[in-house]
């Protein structure tokens, strides 16, 4: 297996044991695949779910420029869910999971496609 494949497994496992989800293999892959060369910084490859600066980037790279969402209230909304449900003690968020997750919220698998 190759070291992205090691790192999509890993996101598989996190969104089956920590989110309580099964993952769209496809849609996790294409996801893993759009974070780019992130994955395999150790910082870059995490988002911090308590830093108020990181999650505006989320918001404005991912969700409004790549995703097309409106900024609005229900993106902050969307992102704090995710965090709760991703366990905010839980210290590593991968991006990968992250951004899978905000996709499947709002519906917009076709972006992947």
């Amino acid at each position: 297996m190759s070291k992205r494949d090691d790192l999509i497994a890993k996101y598989a496992s996190d969104l089956k044991d920590k989110c309580g989800m099964t993952p769209d293999m496809n849609l996790l892959t294409k996801v893993t695949v759009g974070c780019g060369p992130s994955i395999y910084n150790a910082d870059a490859s995490t988002v911090s779910g308590s830093d108020q600066s990181e999650l505006e980037t989320v918001k404005n790279s991912f969700l409004i420029k790549k995703l097309g969402l409106p900024n609005g209230s229900d993106l902050d909304q969307a992102l704090a869910f995710v965090m709760d449900t991703y366990g905010r003690s839980n210290r590593n968020k991968y991006r990968a999971v992250v951004y899978y997750m905000l996709t499947k919220h709002f519906g917009k698998e076709a972006v992947y496609k």
